[in-house]
C-alpha cells in the first residue's frame, strides 16, 4: 500500500491556487491540478493502516487507500473504478467537500494528512478526459417508476442509483436548470458549472428524465405524484434560512445569502449580462455568518470590487490547532479554517452580536452591534458597542428545515423535532414516500447528501421489490382460486 515508509520522507504538498490578483477578476476555478508526478508522490504517503480511519471519516465509505495506491502505481483506469464504486459524483466532492476523510487520516494524529481530496478530483477529471466515464443505461427495466423531487446532490444520487436498479426515474426541479445548490449556490470559482452539466448529461443518457421549472406542490400536487409513481423521494434540501429579527431588518440592502449567491451564479451563466439586482460593487458589505455559505458570499463580493467586506461570526475564534480535549482525532476538528475567499481579503471578526440596522431613504447604511463573551451565554462585553458602514448585508447563518408549504404538507409526512422529514430507514410515515439529504437530516455536507441519496435509493428499491413480491403472491392466490 503506497511506498513503504513513504509517509516518513515525503511531506504533504497540496494543490496550488491561482494567484489572488488574477482569480478575483474572473469566476474560473481557483485551484490548479497538481502534476502527475506530485499526485503519485502524495499517493505514496498513504500508509498500510491496519484500520484506515479515512473510511470512518467519509460518509460514503470511499475506498481511499485503494485508489491512493493505484495512483501511486500509475494505474489510473483502475483507480476510477474504485472511486466510482462508492461515489456517484467524485468531481463534486473532490472540489467542494471539506474532506472529513483527511481529518480522520491516521497521519493527522501527529503529521499532515494525505491529500485525499486532490487525488480524488485528479482521478475523476482524468477519467473524463480519457473517455473512461460513459453512460451506462440499465439493461433491464423493472416496470416501476419513482419521482425524485429536488436535483441537488442528494436527489441526483438517488436518481442515479434508482435508474441503475432499472426503475424509471423522473427528477423534478423547480429552477430552470438541474443541480440545486451545485448550480445556484456554490460559486463557479469553486465548482465550474460545466462540471455539473457534463454529469447531468450522462444521467440523461442513462435514462433519468429531468423536469425543470416545475414547483412540485404547486404545479403538481403531492396526490398527483402518488397517483403517477410507485414511490416518491423528497430531496428538496433545507431551504428555509435562519433570519435575524432585529430593528432595521426590513431595510433595502439586507438579504439572505442565498438570494445573493443564486443571482451571482445566474450572472456568471449569462442570465443578467448587465449586472444583478443584488450587487456588492462599490459597496460596504457585511456578511453575518462564518461558515461555508458566508465564505461563498465573501468570494463573490471580492469579484465585484466592493468598497470593503467584513464577515461576522457570533462564536469565538477557533484555535489554529486541533483541541484534543474537545475534538480529538479522528473527529472533525474545531479549528480556524481559512478558505481561498478569506485569502483574497476582507476582515473577519469573531464574538460579534448584531443588534440593529439603520439607514436612509429606506436603504441600509449602518450595522450596529457589540462584542460578546463565550457561549452559551454570549454575554455582552461592556464598552464594545460599535457601528460600521453597511450598504449590503448578507445573512449567512445557516438553514432551519425544508420548506413545509406545498409538497411536504400535501404528502402529510411526519416531521422530527427540528422540522425535517422524519424517517425510518429513509421511509417517511407515509407508505411509498421517502426522504434523504438535508430535507431528512438537516443542513449538512455534500458528501452526506450523496451518501443519503444512495442509501435512500436502496431503501426505495427494497420497498419496490416488496410491492412486486406482494403482487406476485396476489396473482398466485387469484390463479389458484380460479382453479
Amino acid at each position: 500500500m503506497g511506498e513503504v515508509g513513504g509517509f516518513l520522507k515525503i511531506h504533504r504538498q497540496a494543490a496550488s491556487k491561482r494567484p489572488i490578483e488574477e482569480r478575483v477578476h474572473d469566476f474560473k476555478e481557483f485551484e490548479l491540478r497538481p502534476p502527475v508526478a506530485q499526485l503519485r508522490e502524495q499517493g505514496a504517503r498513504c500508509m498500510e493502516c491496519g484500520v484506515p480511519f479515512c473510511h470512518q471519516g467519509c460518509p460514503l465509505g470511499n475506498l481511499i487507500p485503494d485508489w491512493n495506491d493505484l495512483v501511486y502505481r500509475d494505474r489510473w483506469r483502475e483507480a476510477i473504478d474504485q472511486l466510482h464504486a462508492t461515489n456517484n459524483f467524485p468531481e463534486f466532492t473532490g472540489r467542494i467537500c471539506p474532506a472529513p476523510c483527511e481529518a480522520a487520516c491516521v497521519l493527522d494524529i501527529n503529521d499532515d494528512p494525505v491529500t485525499i481530496k486532490n487525488i480524488e478530483v485528479a482521478i475523476i477529471d482524468r477519467a473524463f478526459e480519457e473517455g473512461w466515464v460513459k453512460p451506462r443505461p440499465p439493461a433491464i427495466r423493472s416496470g416501476r417508476s419513482v419521482a425524485v423531487v429536488g436535483s441537488g446532490p442528494a436527489g441526483l444520487a438517488a436518481a442515479a442509483e434508482l435508474n441503475q436498479f432499472g426503475h424509471t426515474v423522473t427528477l423534478y426541479e423547480r429552477n430552470d436548470r438541474i443541480g440545486g445548490l451545485l448550480r445556484y449556490g456554490v460559486p463557479d470559482f469553486k465548482l465550474d458549472k460545466g462540471v455539473v452539466q457534463r454529469r447531468v448529461d450522462i444521467l440523461a443518457e442513462e435514462g433519468v428524465v429531468f423536469e425543470t421549472g416545475i414547483d412540485v406542490g404547486r404545479d403538481i400536487t403531492g396526490d398527483e405524484l402518488r397517483e403517477r409513481f410507485d414511490a416518491i423521494v423528497v430531496a428538496t434540501g433545507s431551504t428555509i434560512p435562519r433570519d435575524l429579527p432585529v430593528p432595521g431588518r426590513d431595510l433595502d440592502g439586507v438579504h439572505f445569502a442565498m438570494e445573493y449567491l443564486e443571482l451571482r451564479n445566474r450572472f456568471v451563466a449569462g442570465d443578467f449580462p448587465d449586472g444583478t439586482p443584488i450587487s456588492a460593487a462599490g459597496k460596504h458589505v457585511v456578511i453575518i455568518g462564518g461558515g461555508d455559505t458566508g465564505a461563498d458570499c465573501l468570494g463573490n463580493s471580492h469579484r465585484e470590487s466592493p468598497a470593503s467586506v467584513t464577515q461576522f461570526e457570533l462564536l469565538p475564534e477557533p484555535p489554529p490547532e486541533r483541541p484534543d480535549d474537545r475534538t480529538p482525532w479522528p473527529q472533525w476538528p474545531m479549528i480556524l479554517r481559512t478558505s481561498a475567499a478569506h485569502e483574497e481579503g476582507g476582515e473577519r471578526r469573531f464574538s460579534v452580536m448584531t443588534t440593529s440596522f439603520t439607514g436612509e431613504d429606506g436603504k441600509v447604511t449602518q450595522l450596529h452591534g457589540y462584542e460578546v463573551g463565550s457561549p452559551p451565554s454570549f454575554d455582552k462585553i461592556d464598552g464594545t458597542e460599535f457601528a460600521i458602514p453597511a450598504e449590503l448585508v448578507l445573512l449567512a447563518m445557516g438553514f432551519l428545515h425544508p420548506q413545509r408549504e406545498g409538497l411536504v404538507e400535501q404528502l402529510g409526512v411526519e416531521l422530527d423535532p427540528r422540522g425535517n422529514v422524519a424517517t425510518d430507514d429513509y421511509a417517511s410515515s407515509v407508505p411509498g414516500v421517502f426522504a434523504c439529504g438535508d430535507a431528512r437530516r438537516g443542513q449538512s455536507l455534500i458528501v452526506w447528501a450523496i451518501a443519503e441519496g444512495r442509501q435512500a435509493a436502496r431503501a426505495v428499491d427494497r420497498h419496490l421489490h416488496g410491492l412486486d413480491a406482494g403482487e406476485e403472491a396476489h396473482d398466485l392466490i387469484e390463479a389458484l382460486s380460479m382453479g
